[in-house]
C-alpha cells in the first residue's frame, strides 16, 4: 500500500501517461483501476459512476471483481457501503466491511471474499460524480496517507467520468442533445421583479486541464504567488465604493478579506499540492471538498458562507491560468441577465451595473450575501434553480419572475408575449401607485391607516419615501449582525442605529432588538443543535440568559437616539415577567448613560411583538408594560396551527384568513382598545391587499409591510368603506367553513375594492 508523501505522485505520473493515450473513455477508467490496484497492491479497484437520473450508481470498471458485473451492478444512493459515501460525499474506511450495518451484498460481483474496504467519493464541483473503492482479502486498517492518496486520483477521476463518452454509456438517449426547446423551471423568488433579457453565463468555475504536477516546488511557487495576488485584489476591492450605501457592503466584503487569509483554507491549498498535484487542481480539488461539506450542513449560515469561499476559489483559478474575468467585460447586452451556479456578492459587484436585469442562481438563499447585494442593485433574482446553468447557453432568451419564482428558458412567442404584457401592466401598476404616494390613507368611512414598512438594511431606508410610507414599522437588528465578521462592538451599533434614524429623518423608526437563533444563525456564536429551533432557544428567550448582549444593544440604541424619540420592540414575548425585565434593562442602561452625562432620547417607547398564542390569554396583565404591541403575523399563526408555513406539504393547507386566526386578530384588537395600548401589525399578511383589507375591516389602524406593498394595499383602502367590511366579517366568523377568503373576495368585488 502506499504509505509515503512518494506514492501520490508515482500514481499520478503513471495516470498521467495512461490519460495521454488517444482511447475510449472506457478503455481509460480500465486501465486506470488496473494500475491504482497495482500501485496500492490492493486486489480491487472499482469505479462507480452517478447515473444522471435516480440518484443511482453504477459499476463502470474494476479490476478484481468479476467482468460481468460491470455495467450490471448498482447501487442507489445512501445503499450499500458505496451509496453510504455518496450520499454523505465523505471517505468510509473498514477493517471488515462485512460487518458494517450498511454492507449489502452483491452475489454477481463475487466481493465476499474481501474484508478490509476503503472508499472515497468522487467529487466534481462540490457533487459526488462517482465513488472509488479498494478492497483487500486481510482484514486491515488503511492510514490516512492511504485514503489521501484515494482522494487525490478520485478528484483526477472525476474529470475522466465527466467526458461525453462516458455520460453517452450512461444516458444514451443524448447527454450531447442541444437543448433548444422551450422549458419552464421553478426556484426561490430572493428579489421581487420582472426580466425579459438574454442570458450571460457567468463561469464560476475555470476549466482545469492539467491536473498532475511536473515539478511539485514550482506548483508550490506559483500558488503562493497568486494568493498573494489574490489578497490584493480583495483589499482593493474593499477600497471601492459600490455607490450601494454604507456599512452592509463593508461587513461582506470584509468576510471576503477574512476569508481570503483563513489559515486553514491555505494551507489545505499547498498539501494537496504537495500531493502531486498542479495548482489549479489543488485549487480544485479544496473547494469541492468544502463544497460537498458545506452543502450537507444543517447550519443555513455556514450553508450560504459557501458562496463566498467559492468566490475566493474562482479568483485564484482566474489568476494561476491567466484567464480573463467575465465579469470584468463591458460589451454585455443591454439586457443581461446572469446565470450562474453559485456567485459570491464580490463577483456581482464586478459586473457593469447599468447592463444588468435579473440573476438566476442554482445555489442560493435569501440571507446569502448576493442576494443581498442583488437586491441593493434592484436586480429581480431567482435562486435554488436546479441544473439551469446546464440547459442554458449564451445569448438565449430568458424570462425570471423574482415575485414567484418562475424562470422561462427560451420562452415561446406565446409566453413571452404574456410576459411583455405582465411588464408593461407591471409599470403602469407602478406609476399608478407612485401617483398615489403623497395621498393620505384613508378609507371611505374616514377612517386613517398608518402605511409603514419592514426594513433591515440601511439600503432599504430610501423607500420610506419611494413608497410614501409615514414610518419603519419593524426594523429587524440582527441583519447587521449575520453580515458581520464578528460580533458589532458599541460604536459599530451605534453610528449604524444613528445613520438609520437621520435617513428616516422625522419618520418613526421601531427598532426590535436581536432575534437570532432558529433559522438565523450568527457565526460567531456557537450554536445549539435544537429538535425544534423555531419555538427554541432564541430572540428574547435567548437575549435574557445572555444579558450582556442585549445590554450591549439596548445602551447603543440610547445613544443612537440622543434628543430624538426611540421605540424599541422585543420579539417572541411570551409571558409579561419577560416584558418587565427587558423594561428592567433598558432603564438600567439609560440611568447609565444619563451617569455619565450623555444626552439621553426624549423618550423611549418600548413594545412587545406578539408572536406566541399564549400571550393573547395575559394581554391584560401584559398591556400595563408596554407601550404598543406589534403583532407578528407570521409566527404567530404558524404557531396557532401548529404548522411550518415553510412546509411544502402545509403551505396554504390553514388560512390567515380562517374563522379561528380571525378572531384571535380580533380578541388582540379588542385588550389593545381597552387599555388604549397602539396595536401594529408587521408580517406578511399587512402586505397582502386582500388580507390587510381584513385587518382594517377588525380595526387595525398601523400596518407594516414590504415597501413594495405599500401601492397595492392604499389602492384598496382608498375604495374601502372600513365599517361595512368589519361587519360583513363579523356576520360570518361563525360560519363552519375552512377559511372567509372566497367571501371576502365576492364582497370586494361586489365593492368595486381592488385587490
Amino acid at each position: 500500500m502506499v504509505v509515503t508523501g512518494q506514492g501520490p505522485r508515482v500514481l499520478l505520473r503513471r495516470m498521467r501517461e495512461v490519460m495521454a493515450r488517444p482511447e475510449a473513455a472506457q478503455a481509460r477508467l480500465d486501465r486506470i483501476v488496473s494500475l491504482i490496484a497495482a500501485n496500492m497492491v490492493a486486489e480491487v479497484c472499482s469505479i462507480y459512476v452517478m447515473r444522471p437520473t435516480g440518484n443511482v450508481l453504477e459499476l463502470f470498471a474494476s479490476e478484481g471483481l468479476k467482468p460481468e458485473a460491470v455495467h450490471k451492478s448498482t447501487l442507489k444512493v445512501g445503499e450499500g457501503l458505496v451509496g453510504v459515501i455518496a450520499h454523505e460525499a465523505e471517505p468510509l474506511s473498514l477493517s471488515d466491511a462485512q460487518s458494517h450495518p450498511a454492507f449489502k451484498y452483491l452475489p454477481e460481483t463475487g466481493e465476499e471474499i474481501y474484508s478490509s474496504f476503503l472508499g472515497v467519493p468522487i467529487l466534481r464541483h462540490g457533487v459526488v460524480a462517482g465513488v472509488l473503492v479498494v478492497q483487500n482479502r486481510v482484514q486491515r486498517s488503511y492510514t490516512e496517507e492511504e485514503e489521501e492518496a484515494l482522494l487525490t486520483v478520485a478528484m483526477v477521476l472525476a474529470e475522466v467520468i465527466a467526458t461525453p463518452d462516458v455520460q453517452e454509456v450512461l444516458s444514451p438517449a443524448g447527454s450531447a442533445a442541444a437543448l433548444t426547446g422551450s422549458l419552464h423551471m421553478t426556484g426561490e423568488a430572493l428579489v421581487d421583479g420582472i426580466a425579459l433579457g438574454h442570458v450571460v453565463l457567468h463561469e464560476p468555475r475555470i476549466i482545469v486541464t492539467s491536473f498532475i504536477a511536473e515539478d511539485v516546488d514550482a506548483e508550490r511557487e506559483r500558488l503562493d504567488t497568486a494568493i498573494d495576488r489574490l489578497q490584493v485584489q480583495v483589499d482593493e476591492l474593499a477600497q471601492r465604493s459600490p455607490g450601494l450605501g454604507g456599512g452592509d457592503f463593508e461587513d461582506i466584503i470584509e468576510t471576503v478579506r477574512m476569508f481570503a487569509r483563513d489559515r486553514g483554507w491555505l494551507r489545505r491549498l499547498r498539501e494537496a499540492v504537495a500531493t502531486g498535484l498542479t495548482a489549479e487542481a489543488a485549487v480544485e480539488r479544496v473547494q469541492s471538498d468544502t463544497r460537498a461539506r458545506l452543502a450537507r450542513q444543517p447550519d443555513p449560515y455556514l450553508r450560504e458562507r459557501l458562496h463566498d469561499l467559492d468566490d475566493l476559489a474562482n479568483r485564484l483559478l482566474r489568476i494561476l491560468t491567466g484567464a480573463e474575468e467575465r465579469a470584468s467585460r463591458t460589451e454585455l447586452p443591454k439586457d443581461a441577465i446572469v446565470v450562474a451556479r453559485t456567485m459570491g456578492p464580490a463577483e456581482l459587484l464586478d459586473y457593469p451595473q447599468g447592463s444588468l436585469r435579473g440573476l438566476v442562481l442554482e445555489s442560493a438563499g435569501s440571507t446569502s450575501h448576493v442576494a443581498i447585494v442583488a437586491r441593493a442593485m434592484g436586480l429581480a433574482t431567482v435562486g435554488s434553480v436546479e441544473s439551469i446553468s446546464d440547459l442554458v447557453e449564451d445569448g438565449q432568451e430568458i424570462i425570471i419572475d423574482g415575485s414567484s419564482g418562475d424562470v422561462h428558458l427560451r420562452p415561446s412567442p406565446e409566453v413571452q408575449a404574456v410576459y411583455s404584457e405582465k411588464v408593461r401592466l407591471y409599470a403602469k401598476r407602478q406609476e399608478q401607485y407612485a401617483r398615489l404616494k403623497d395621498k393620505p390613507a384613508v378609507t371611505l368611512d374616514g377612517v386613517a391607516v398608518s402605511l409603514n414598512i419592514n426594513a433591515g438594511l440601511q439600503v432599504d431606508v430610501p423607500h420610506l419615501e419611494e413608497a410614501g410610507a409615514i414610518g419603519i414599522g419593524l426594523f429587524r437588528t440582527e441583519l447587521q449582525f449575520m453580515l458581520a465578521r464578528r460580533f458589532p462592538r458599541f460604536g459599530e451599533q451605534q453610528r449604524f442605529y444613528k445613520a438609520i434614524m437621520d435617513e428616516a429623518g422625522d419618520r418613526p423608526v421601531v427598532f426590535r432588538t436581536l432575534d437570532i437563533g432558529s433559522d438565523k444563525v450568527l457565526p460567531y456564536l456557537n450554536a445549539i443543535k435544537e429538535a425544534n429551533p423555531a419555538i427554541g432557544w432564541r430572540a428574547i428567550r435567548m437575549a435574557l440568559d445572555r444579558p450582556a448582549l442585549l445590554r450591549l444593544q439596548i445602551r447603543a440604541l440610547i445613544s443612537a437616539a440622543a434628543g430624538k424619540q426611540l421605540s424599541i420592540m422585543f420579539p417572541m414575548i411570551t409571558q409579561t415577567a419577560e416584558m418587565v425585565k427587558a423594561r428592567e434593562m433598558v432603564a438600567r442602561e439609560r440611568d447609565f448613560l444619563a451617569a455619565r452625562g450623555q444626552e439621553l432620547p426624549v423618550s423611549i417607547r418600548m413594545g412587545a411583538m406578539m408572536e406566541v398564542p399564549a400571550l393573547i390569554w395575559e394581554l391584560d396583565q401584559l398591556l400595563p408594560h408596554t407601550d404598543f404591541i406589534s403583532v407578528g403575523s407570521n409566527d404567530l399563526l404558524q404557531f396557532m396551527f401548529a404548522a411550518d408555513r415553510l412546509h411544502p406539504r402545509l403551505a396554504g393547507r390553514y388560512d390567515a384568513l380562517s374563522p379561528s386566526a380571525l378572531k384571535a386578530f380580533d380578541m388582540i384588537r379588542d385588550r389593545c382598545d381597552a387599555h388604549g395600548t397602539q396595536l401594529t401589525l408587521c408580517g406578511e399578511m399587512a402586505g397582502r391587499p386582500l388580507e390587510a383589507m381584513a385587518l382594517i375591516a377588525l380595526g387595525y389602524r398601523s400596518i407594516s409591510m414590504a415597501p413594495t406593498s405599500v401601492g397595492p394595499v392604499k389602492q384598496m383602502l382608498l375604495h374601502l368603506d372600513a365599517g361595512k367590511a368589519g361587519q360583513f366579517i363579523r356576520d360570518h366568523l361563525g360560519d363552519d367553513v375552512a377559511s372567509l377568503r372566497e367571501a371576502m373576495v365576492g364582497f370586494a368585488r361586489q365593492n368595486r375594492i381592488p385587490l
